[in-house]
């Protein structure tokens, strides 16, 4: 098995269990890591998930999720698994406070060549992913749940994810290029310098990018902006400050495209963040602000 160590971390409530693990190492880069989850509480849990440009496969071994937009409630989806694409804005998920299963981090790039759909077909979408793969999804929920461990499990999704991964569409270069650069940069380049860059007309790659990100280059960068911001806000900075850093126009402009996208204010924000569960894991990768347990649905 891979070296890493597998080992289960728990949270501070002896009724809810985190596993964390890397991939297996052909499959890092695409595949950003994997958490095992058992959680057992007596009350609804709700959880904000922010846009991080990051592709989830959430699998669930028994009762369902309710995943809700933040923005606009009237996206509502419940399902046992739950697949969630690039999203540019935030979602709600909830669970009755039972919940068991295993969540893989992919990259937008990686999502492209696991759904093997355009991207932009379900874009801010959350999805039942038996509605993208088929009977599969549910043929490897049973499978994961029948084995007796986290490693195990671990190590099932190393094999199944191998050959998922080389069977769909490869991504084009120019595109893994530029989504490249926006990370690079934080978001500021120019769309017209990246099409420049990638040889494309802009039409072209914003056609590109929607079909095998979700979104066209802008959106892009507003998610990438949009967590520069939130890990200046993280470390203690103003929200003035994290506006100038994060590449906003003034501190106006960053409120309103903060609410647009997350449905709170960088205040609630913060607060909620603030009064949340120190053992709570709340953020799905290092380096990124992902999500908090909202008040009053902690078990």
């Amino acid at each position: 098995m891979d070296a890493p160590a597998r080992r289960p971390q728990r949270t501070g409530q002896p009724e809810a269990e985190l596993v964390r693990c890397p991939p297996a190492a052909p499959l890092r880069g695409p595949v950003l890591g994997y958490r095992g989850f058992r959680i057992g509480v007596r009350r609804t849990r709700q959880r904000l998930m922010l846009p991080d440009g990051i592709v989830k496969l959430m699998i669930g071994f028994g009762d369902p999720v309710r995943v809700v937009d933040a923005v606009d409630p009237r996206q509502d989806v419940r399902a046992v698994s739950m697949a969630n694409p690039v999203r540019v804005r935030a979602a709600v998920g909830e669970h009755t406070g039972s919940l068991h299963g295993v969540t893989v981090l992919l990259t937008p790039l990686a999502g492209y060549r696991l759904f093997r759909v355009p991207m932009a077909e379900w874009s801010d979408l959350a999805l039942d992913p038996a509605d993208l793969l088929g009977p599969v999804v549910g043929q490897l929920s049973d499978r994961l749940a029948e084995l007796p461990c986290w490693a195990d499990r671990f190590a099932l999704l190393d094999r199944v994810l191998a050959t998922w991964l080389a069977e769909g569409p490869v991504p084009s270069p120019e595109v893994v290029h530029a989504w490249r650069e926006l990370r690079r940069t934080g978001g500021r380049i120019r769309v017209e310098e990246l099409a420049a860059e990638t040889g494309w007309s802009r039409r072209t790659l914003e056609r590109r990018f929607r079909q095998q990100i979700g979104h066209p280059p802008k959106a892009v960068a507003q998610i990438v902006r949009l967590q520069g911001a939130l890990r200046l806000l993280e470390a203690g900075g103003s929200c003035a400050r994290a506006a100038a850093e994060a590449g906003y126009h003034d501190q106006a402009h960053f409120d309103h495209t903060f609410r647009a996208m997350t449905g709170r204010t960088p205040g609630q924000f913060r607060r909620a963040r603030a009064h949340a569960d120190p053992a709570d894991p709340s953020d799905f990768v290092p380096d990124q602000v992902t999500s908090v347990l909202l008040a009053g649905a902690r078990g």
